[in-house]
């Protein structure tokens, strides 16, 4: 028997179990022995709940009280009481709602996670649960933990693999030979089978260290060969003008900070390559992106090439075409904007097409078949992360035998470490300082007790003329409208308190264009506080709004919270944010970190560390890292593989005599390519 074989052929796997391990596609002996466990634990360290203290802990519990809650779109809690002989504490699990109906009355089961202060009080977060006496006979054992999916229970993956041991020698190397030993690895079937069958804690390490190595290896192969490829592609090549440049910048009423100095002089090296500039703009809220991306729309139009530049909101390609039309106007470019709520769209698409219209500001309007380009040299993607790898070819692909050049922009700051890796194939530019006079905005953590003097400090705002955003955490229930009344509820009492001033709402169930004109009233002043869900994270850009307000501010990511906290602080008066606690306990350690710092790269790092990747920046829209075992902020092991997949490369070796390699790096490519 050989990996191919099915599993059906394994003894002790029935008809039912096969058709369990089909539905989660494990389909070979193969695929079961890539089926990593997420986890190892040696229940034999299990501790009574009252000698529990804060960190990993190990548990042995009965379990009461089940309970799920939907909290807001896409947020499930289940919560339980675990009790032992010694005392009780509280279990929580995010998005894992089969836990309401895993546990049996009266049975034991081994729980191991993290005991820490979150939602008001200390509690397990997330932690496995294990039936006890599927470990009665072996519990000082180090036991994988493997993730329960289609009615397949760990118990039983564990059983099945004990049968796929023999199988594990078969396991053929894909890294060159080479490669491994320089590296000093171990190999992939010494790594299968510590990971599945370890003897110790050091076996682990050896096997996480090579599987680890073997995923950022295939990521940072295909981000190198991309770049690589990327290269070998034609575009225009439009020279730097140096008068149009120097009379752009004078026009200006502020000086260009010293980062969008550098970070325009770095695209525009690029643009006078013939190759396709493949770059990232990163900076955080407020930093002047849009200015440096109107100097390299005038220098493309100057050589007589159009820019197109792609918002994922209608609301702000509006914004970004009001900037546009303020700064290049006067230099006789010709903005346009093209979105779905454009009046006279076929007035534009032949202004377009006849290449009058010379910036192009718009949503996914920009990629339909309509839009057809004069002579397309420049594409600029705000917030790339929101849109998908697709969707960004489509309109890179609207430009005939000469490839433009490609500007992303997004100001969620990216870690170090995923520079390396998601956006390896990106050269990066960033705009690490502010505008020149604005202020840090003054963040502030608030206990729901202290209403009244919050009220107060809002109101003295809104009496020296300023505005001000009251945001709501969306909520979803069986009624489809809780997220709406739930901004209207706060409405409706903000209405009472603020009784001399418009206050008004906003939620992203209103039609568009009651959106639009609430958003408009707003930004004109006739609005003064305006109560919302997050639809204002992103594309809102009010100066003389001075203070936001973050309702149950510990029900949202710290990425978020920055990016909401950035709708202030955008002229030179002081500005402030308000994070209301759920609770008046101990705050949670990520309304601590925005509370302590407004720096969006060391809270991109840390948003990294406590909440991991996740679908970090969208590059995974069309596909899936799959990332098992590595992490990506093991910035050694990184830097580790990335020096390795280039040294590969280099080495002139034959990528298609590593099948295996070549099908996993292939995909990688496609999530990512240009062309």
């Amino acid at each position: 028997m050989n990996l191919s074989a099915p599993l059906s052929d394994i003894k002790g796997v029935g008809e039912k179990t096969v058709a369990k391990l089909d539905r989660a596609g494990l389909k070979t002996i193969r695929d079961l022995l890539y089926y990593l466990p997420r986890d190892h634990e040696d229940f034999s360290r299990a501790q009574s709940i009252k000698d529990v203290k804060p960190g990993r802990v190990i548990v042995r519990a009965t379990v009461s009280n089940v309970k799920l809650s939907r909290k807001r779109r896409g947020l499930t809690i289940t919560e339980a009481t675990l009790s032992d002989a010694t005392g009780r504490m509280r279990a929580t699990w995010f998005n894992q709602p089969y836990r309401r109906t895993q546990f049996i009355d009266g049975k034991e089961y081994y729980f191991s996670g993290n005991f820490e202060f979150s939602y008001g009080r200390y509690q397990l977060m997330n932690p496995s649960a294990e039936l006890a006496e599927d470990h009665a006979e072996r519990s000082d054992e180090i036991t994988p933990i493997y993730r329960a999916s289609y009615d397949l229970k760990p118990k039983q993956i564990r059983a099945i693999l004990r049968n796929l041991e023999l199988y594990v020698p078969l396991v053929s190397e894909y890294l060159p030979e080479r490669l491994v030993a320089s590296e000093k690895l171990i190999s992939r079937a010494d790594a299968l089978r510590f990971i599945h069958f370890p003897e110790n804690e050091a076996q682990i390490a050896q096997a996480r260290e090579r599987l680890a190595f073997d995923e950022l290896f295939e990521l940072l192969l295909a981000s190198e060969l991309n770049k690589r490829e990327n290269n070998k592609l034609k575009a225009a090549a439009i020279p730097f003008d140096l008068a149009a440049t120097k009379e752009f910048v004078a026009s200006l009423p502020f000086k260009l900070t010293n980062s969008q100095r550098v970070a325009a002089w770095d695209i525009i090296k690029d643009l006078e390559k013939p190759t396709p500039m493949n770059r990232l703009l990163q900076g955080d809220v407020g930093s002047g992106k849009t200015v440096v991306a109107g100097l390299v729309a005038c220098l493309a139009t100057k050589s007589g090439y159009q820019t197109a530049i792609m918002a994922p909101t209608e609301v702000l390609a509006n914004q970004h075409a009001e900037t546009l039309v303020e700064l290049l106007e006067p230099f006789g470019v010709s903005v346009a904007l093209l979105t779905g709520s454009t009046k006279k769209k076929q007035l534009i698409y032949e202004r377009m097409a006849s290449g009058e219209a010379q910036v192009i500001v718009g949503t996914h309007t920009l990629i339909t078949k309509k839009a057809i380009y004069y002579k397309l040299g420049l594409v600029v993607v705000d917030e790339q992360h929101r849109f998908g790898v697709k969707q960004r070819q489509e309109l890179l692909l609207k430009c005939g035998a000469l490839m433009p050049h490609l500007l992303s922009m997004t100001a969620t700051p990216i870690p170090r470490s995923l520079q390396l890796t998601v956006f390896g194939d990106l050269d990066i530019s960033t705009l690490s300082d502010m505008p020149a006079g604005r202020k840090p905005i003054k963040t502030e953590l608030v206990s729901p007790n202290s209403l009244d003097g919050l009220h107060r400090k809002v109101e003295a705002e809104l009496a020296r003329g300023h505005q001000a955003y009251y945001v709501c955490p969306l909520i979803e229930s069986a009624d489809p409208d809780a997220e709406a009344k739930s901004v209207k509820k706060e409405y409706l009492r903000l209405k009472n308190v603020f009784k001399g001033y418009v206050v008004d709402f906003l939620h992203g169930k209103l039609p568009a264009d009651e959106k639009a004109q609430k958003l408009l009233d707003f930004a004109a002043g006739k609005t003064r506080l305006l109560v919302s869900t997050t639809v204002i994270e992103v594309g809102v850009n009010v100066p003389n709004a001075t203070v936001i307000v973050v309702a149950d501010a510990d029900k949202f990511g710290l990425a978020q919270l920055h990016q909401l906290r950035g709708r202030v602080g955008r002229s030179s008066t002081q500005s402030y944010c308000f994070l209301v606690t759920s609770t008046s306990a101990k705050p949670t350690q990520r309304l601590l970190e925005v509370e302590k710092s407004t720096d969006g790269f060391y809270l991109a790092e840390r948003d990294l560390e406590l909440r991991g990747p996740g679908e970090i920046y969208g590059r995974m829209q069309h596909g899936d890292l799959d990332l098992q075992v590595a992490k990506l902020g093991d910035t050694k092991l990184v830097a580790k593989a990335s020096r390795s997949a280039r040294l590969f490369i280099e080495s002139g070796e034959n990528l298609l005599e590593y099948k295996e390699l070549y099908a996993r790096v292939q995909k990688y490519q496609k999530l990512t390519t240009l062309n």
